[in-house]
């Protein structure tokens, strides 16, 4: 599918679906390194990482993959999403992710109906305006395991990012329990390896899984680079001293700033101008020299 595509399908509908976006011996890496975290209990710590205190039974949230090790710090600037993730972020300036975690589900769990375009959110906007994507908030859905009918699928309203009105289910309370009584709403599978990337703003939610056995999705929130983590989390020293710079930038694009004699935790930076702004006044700063 060429570029044109992908950005016609994903202004029409909302997302794209990236199939085979990771291999099969770098899924099992990561597979192989979630195992080790299947004990931690609700609101307990391991290093860096933390299982969520609001994930209990069925559902298991694992935040901070990227702190699991070097399997997960590959994806943050995969080659299968992160060109699409620049251009419909609008991030010549730069991009931040603001969560990452993994979500590990089994029988019963659901998500209800949430988002849409009528909430007109600057975290989550659509935009598109002079040949330019801006969206507040691209969500990439890395599947670990297959994931179809009865398995909890990512469940999605097309075109709801544009959309203006509510949409009936929020008010009824029909999509608390899932989605799958909810008109519009599509049901997406998955193969292990895919990635589905929508923009936050179309409203989503997923299936209630019914089928035994565990599904597994790792879920990476990419926006500006002046976002802050949703919940507070931070990176850690080490996770910061590792990273590509390349790497760093996304996962720490404003950096502590500190004195050149005070000793600090992170790599010292100088304050960072955000490239199209130096392009645009450049002519200007020069003239008044």
């Amino acid at each position: 599918m060429s570029v044109e595509m992908d950005e016609y399908l994903f202004d029409l509908r909302g997302y794209l679906m990236l199939e085979g976006a990771v291999e099969a011996d770098h899924q099992a890496e990561l597979n192989a390194i979630l195992d080790t975290y299947q004990d931690l209990e609700p609101g307990e710590w391991r290093g860096w990482v933390r299982r969520s205190p609001n994930s209990k039974g069925t559902t298991r949230h694992l935040h901070q993959v990227f702190e699991m090790g070097e399997p997960f710090e590959r994806l943050i600037d995969h080659p299968s999403w992160i060109d699409h993730i620049t251009r419909f972020v609008g991030g010549d300036d730069g991009l931040f992710i603001d969560e990452s975690f993994a979500d590990i589900r089994q029988q019963t769990a659901a998500t209800p109906l949430h988002s849409g375009a009528h909430k007109r959110r600057i975290r989550t906007q659509y935009r598109y305006h002079n040949g330019q994507f801006r969206c507040g908030q691209i969500n990439i859905l890395l599947a670990l395991r297959d994931v179809g009918p009865g398995d909890g699928g990512t469940m999605v309203i097309p075109s709801s990012h544009k959309s203006n009105l509510l949409h009936p289910a929020f008010e009824s309370g029909e999509g608390r329990g899932g989605l799958e009584n909810v008109e519009g709403a599509v049901e997406v599978s998955y193969n292990a390896g895919d990635a589905l990337m929508f923009v936050d703003c179309m409203a989503h939610g997923s299936a209630e899984r019914v089928n035994d056995g565990e599904r597994r999705i790792l879920i990476i929130r990419y926006g500006p680079h002046w976002g802050t983590d949703r919940y507070g989390y931070q990176p850690s020293p080490e996770l910061v001293r590792r990273l590509t710079p390349e790497r760093r930038q996304i996962v720490q694009p404003l950096p502590p700033i500190t004195p050149p004699n005070v000793e600090g935790e992170y790599p010292k930076r100088e304050p960072r101008v955000a490239k199209a702004a130096v392009d645009k006044y450049k002519g200007r700063w020069e003239g008044r020299r």
